[in-house]
């Protein structure tokens, strides 16, 4: 079987989390991957099954999937065009250059970037590699769980993870039905105004956003992944569906920052809120979440569409 793109990322204990939390906080970080995110376990994957003899691969991306894609293409010695709404940064888009991609920005948001993707796919015999709406993705993003469970002493009393079009929590319930630990809680967090996974939960079926207004735009996109949906409906492992604004997303990157010395977006700082923003607690208070809470496994899902410059830029933007 040919090795794996991904790496077995550290988790690490922090301290200061632990403060907060009152319970054993540990980061799975992401961050560390290759690519800069999460990503590269499914996409990895899905391009070891599906792309070894392609012509080259097209992937719809506000930036992490395209990444992955980018660089799994790269290793493969397979060309790879990426496309991505207008709201990407130039950052993103020089990085994904820099990985030997073709960059074609396509449209708004990502559900625009994606139907240009399935059209080349279509017109140019490429093989389409699809950010989260796939069980290749989902079996590779599983492999999180598995890593953890291979190296922590106990079960986790939750999982804390950010949604953006839901594969990876569709990987990580897999991964927690993959090692027996159906009855840990999942926490998935997202931020108002892409909050695709909430509306979903909320109305009992799948919802298609009018727009992206939330500045996660990794986060972006309009409508949930139907599995991820399906997850929520199932209650085979209870998922509980929060957001948080944009300002409390960048103060927990911020914050992060300060205390675990790691730059991530604000897509994984949706995630981090949860512990900076006292949400935990209030969760505890309200007997959605076990009071003590066994250790608190925290996603970090990482994320390469963010620098200092980037950083500065959106605290003008919310802090205006």
């Amino acid at each position: 079987m040919a090795r794996p793109f991904h790496l077995n990322t550290p988790l690490l204990e922090s301290v200061s989390m632990t403060q907060r939390v009152g319970t054993p906080v540990f980061l799975k970080m992401e961050n560390s991957q290759p690519s800069g995110s999460f990503k590269i376990r499914g996409i990895g994957h899905l391009c070891q099954q599906l792309a070894t003899d392609s012509k080259g691969v097209v992937c719809s991306s506000g930036g992490n999937a395209g990444m992955a894609a980018a660089y799994v293409a790269r290793k493969m010695c397979v060309p790879a065009t990426i496309v991505v709404p207008s709201s990407t940064p130039q950052l993103v888009v020089q990085r994904l250059r820099d990985q030997g991609a073709t960059v074609n920005i396509t449209g708004k948001v990502w559900d625009d970037a994606n139907t240009e993707a399935l059209r080349l796919a279509e017109t140019e015999g490429l093989t389409y590699v699809p950010p989260f709406d796939h069980p290749l993705l989902w079996q590779g993003h599983s492999t999180v769980i598995s890593e953890v469970a291979a190296s922590l002493e106990e079960k986790p009393g939750a999982v804390l993870l950010s949604v953006g079009g839901g594969g990876l929590l569709c990987g990580v319930i897999q991964g927690l039905k993959d090692v027996g630990w159906t009855d840990v809680p999942v926490i998935a967090m997202e931020t108002v105004g892409a909050d695709c996974f909430n509306a979903a939960v909320k109305a009992g079926r799948l919802v298609t956003l009018d727009d992206i207004t939330s500045e996660a735009k990794c986060l972006g996109a309009k409508t949930v992944c139907r599995k991820a949906f399906e997850f929520s409906q199932s209650g085979e492992i209870s998922i509980i569906s929060e957001l948080v604004t944009d300002q409390q997303a960048l103060s927990a990157v911020e914050t992060f920052l300060d205390e675990e010395r790691v730059l991530v977006e604000m897509a994984c700082g949706a995630a981090l809120a949860a512990v900076y923003s006292g949400l935990l607690h209030t969760l505890q208070d309200e007997g959605r979440l076990p009071a003590p809470l066994g250790p608190l496994l925290v996603i970090v899902c990482g994320g390469s569409s963010v620098d200092m410059e980037q950083l500065s830029h959106l605290k003008h933007k919310l802090h205006t």
